[in-house]
């Protein structure tokens, strides 16, 4: 390592190393999920139903949320033990948090092996159908809506709140493999290649904008001739996720900016390209959470929440706003970040799933971009 590597170390990084820090946004996604599938049963929307899950049949099973709080808390408790027996091995010294970065490290393999083995029964049936949607969703795939569609939906989109987790969790392994660095040293985006780290970033909206052009595709054979927004919808839906695109490039541009890639353009007319790239991207991702996905309107009775979703859509803002800009200049701000994004994905799945759940029981609405057949009616198990 270089001689001022354990300087870069702050005292969060020496606390929480970065190892940790991925994994805890990982399984934050899972106590999330339980917590919606909590309290979306108890207004009596029923999450399982919406996304095709086989129901209890049994008054002796357990219900679906206390399942995924259980699955949650064994993820939990060996992130907090390997964290621990970190503390006690380094005792926060700059040298021994970069020398033992394999014990972090290490809680990787754990949370893998309580999601895929297959001896292990808790929550088994949950975890099969995580892992065989993840893997149709992972290329972009999209069941039947009969089959499960809208699952891959909210996995889909709840990947696109991940994007940075998922870059982080690439630079983790990447930083433990590479000679002269650790897991636990001051994380280098840049590690491998520095293109590998935006192409991940890109992948979650790649999938959602594959999955709204097979819904284009699917929605063109099946709506009548007079009714062509029912499925041009569904290219707009693929559009906002495109606007994306341009974000992670110019960003990744102006991080390793280099005046030859752009024609001797100035770093300060990038900045101003991907300030405009963001505002679109945004503007457009709100309006479409707000009065698509979730059936509002800006003016809502939800306007308390509508505020909060919108200061979340925009914190990309928050780094020219006074006392705020050490936010995404910092491990610490940028782990709140990070968390706030999960935060808001949790918050939109549960107006998500009430909006999907009186499509479904009382008919879709006009502006109904995400159902298959537009008149389908679901079957309650």
């Amino acid at each position: 390592m270089g001689p001022d590597q354990h300087a870069q170390l702050d005292g969060f990084g020496l606390v929480l190393p970065f190892p940790i820090r991925i994994a805890a946004m990982l399984v934050a996604g899972f106590w999330g999920w339980a917590i919606n599938l909590h309290y979306l049963e108890k207004a009596n929307i029923d999450v399982p139903a919406l996304v095709r899950y086989p129901s209890r049949t049994s008054s002796a099973q357990r219900s679906h949320h206390v399942a995924a709080y259980r699955l949650a808390t064994f993820f939990t408790i060996p992130l907090v033990i390997w964290l621990i027996v970190f503390w006690i091995a380094t005792h926060r010294v700059p040298e021994l948090v970069e020398r033992l970065d394999y014990i972090p490290q290490s809680v990787f393999i754990i949370l893998l092996l309580i999601l895929i083995w297959p001896f292990n029964r808790l929550s088994r049936s949950g975890r099969i159908r995580f892992l065989l949607t993840l893997k149709r969703v992972a290329i972009g795939g999209l069941a039947e809506t009969q089959d499960g569609k809208f699952g891959d939906i909210l996995l889909a989109d709840a990947l696109t709140s991940y994007a940075r987790v998922l870059g982080d969790l690439y630079v983790t392994f990447c930083m433990f493999f590479t000679e002269g660095l650790a897991a636990t040293s001051k994380p280098n985006r840049a590690c491998g290649k520095d293109f590998v780290v935006p192409i991940i970033l890109a992948v979650p909206s790649a999938i959602r904008l594959r999955q709204c052009l097979t819904e284009y595709i699917r929605a063109h054979k099946t709506v009548s001739r007079r009714e062509p927004n029912k499925a041009n919808q569904h290219l707009a839906n693929a559009l906002k996720y495109s606007t994306a695109f341009p974000v992670i490039w110019l960003a990744a541009k102006l991080r390793n900016y280099n005046p030859l890639d752009f024609h001797g353009y100035s770093e300060i007319t990038i900045m101003r390209l991907l300030f405009i790239a963001s505002f679109i991207n945004s503007g457009y991702c709100f309006w479409w959470d707000v009065v698509k996905d979730w059936d509002l309107t800006l003016f809502s009775p939800n306007a308390v929440i509508v505020i909060i979703h919108l200061a979340l859509r925009f914190s990309w803002l928050w780094r020219v706003l006074p006392g705020l800009s050490w936010l995404p200049e910092t491990e610490s701000g940028l782990f709140i970040l990070m968390f706030l994004e999960v935060a808001r994905r949790w918050m939109w799945v549960f107006f998500r799933a009430e909006a999907e759940w009186i499509r479904n029981t009382h008919g879709p609405g006009p502006d109904d971009v995400l159902l298959g057949e537009f008149n389908h009616k679901f079957d309650a198990d």
